[in-house]
């Protein structure tokens, strides 16, 4: 099936920072992005018992020469296990590729994506190191206790990442989550913008499964009134009639930020909230038991770091590409079928005045 074009999103979310040449993470150069999907246990109406995976971003910057990048996080709701965090933010550095997937696979693949470096040229002498892998939870739609997720899957979304536009929606470590009462997954995009004398690129993945009522720029799209009360799951507890049991609207993000500007571990977490922050554009709800993170990365060689009160571009371009990758990660998604018959449904882009 021949994939859509992706819409131009500044319009409608009243951005001022123009996007990079892809309108993803990968404009950032040597950011590679690669998903592995996991569907176990297909039935005739084309559901799956298990509905998962992995995703991978990986920094061509790390290698055996440069062990790490300068990295920073912030925390808007702390339910989560996110596997390097006080490392990452006591040195401010990072060491590895960034891993996504499942909650109850988050340690299998942290053992993964350790096997994965050590083995990489350079890392012979190795011992010490500081994986970092994030997770949502996709228990609703996935039959999360089964751990599906393995280290052939982990390598295989390493040695798979590619530049260029990655997949979107439903795919990787988003092929299970459901956001905002809609289908969620994975979103990208990136902004441009100039620190003084310099162009830098910011670019955004988002891992999306959180709830709330949807907001884009101007339109309220809480999915009870998109969907109706029509469809098997609706976002307001309404009763599944397959299942008879409410639908849930997920919990917790993950928002990546990378870029190219000389900014230091400490600039970094400005960067990262602004992950946290475009949440609250798109009506995140920021419940108890969401797991909610902002992560930040320069890929910019060593140098001295920008001065502070040059940073309000780069800053601004942070929110505008997370923001913007948190709507297509709905966008990209499609509906999808999971265990016990529960179906999450696709955002229709007819709502948002676009056509595919």
């Amino acid at each position: 099936m021949t994939r859509a074009a992706r819409p131009d999103l500044t319009p409608l979310l009243r951005h001022g920072c123009p996007p990079g040449p892809h309108d993803t993470i990968t404009d950032v150069a040597g950011v590679r992005v690669g998903h592995t999907d996991v569907r176990l246990g297909p039935a005739p109406d084309g559901a799956h018992d298990v509905v998962t995976g992995v995703t991978a971003v990986v920094f061509d910057q790390l290698s055996g020469e440069r062990r790490s990048l300068p990295a920073n996080l912030a925390v808007g709701n702390g339910h989560g296990k996110l596997v390097g965090a006080t490392q990452l933010v006591e040195l401010g550095a990072l060491e590895t590729p960034i891993v996504l997937t499942s909650t109850l696979s988050t340690f299998a693949a942290a053992d993964a994506l350790v096997d994965w470096v050590l083995r990489r040229p350079g890392q012979e002498a190795t011992t010490t190191l500081n994986p970092l892998v994030a997770e949502c939870n996709d228990g609703w739609l996935s039959d999360i206790r089964a751990r599906a997720i393995t280290a052939d899957h982990v390598h295989a979304a390493l040695d798979g990442a590619q530049g260029g536009v990655p997949a979107e929606g439903a795919v990787g470590a988003g092929s299970g989550m459901v956001c905002l009462g809609y289908k969620g997954g994975i979103g990208t995009s990136s902004r441009t913008a100039r620190l003084g004398d310099y162009a830098v690129t910011v670019g955004a993945l988002a891992l999306t499964n959180f709830s709330g009522d949807l907001r884009v720029g101007s339109l309220d799209l809480a999915a009870g009134a998109v969907l109706g009360a029509g469809g098997p799951d609706d976002a307001h507890g309404r009763a599944s009639a397959a299942t008879k049991e409410p639908h849930t609207q997920g919990n917790s993000c993950i928002v990546l930020l990378v870029t190219d500007a000389a900014v230091d571990a400490r600039q970094l977490r400005r960067v990262a909230q602004r992950g946290v922050l475009a949440m609250g554009r798109v009506g995140a709800a920021f419940t108890h038991g969401s797991g909610d993170y902002g992560l930040a990365v320069s890929t910019a060689p060593p140098a001295p770091a920008r001065p502070d009160h040059e940073l309000d571009p780069l800053l601004a371009a942070s929110l505008e590409a997370a923001e913007a990758a948190l709507v297509r990660s709905l966008l990209e998604a499609t509906t999808t079928r999971g265990q016990r018959g529960r179906v999450a449904h696709a955002l229709p882009w007819s709502a948002l005045g676009l056509e595919r």
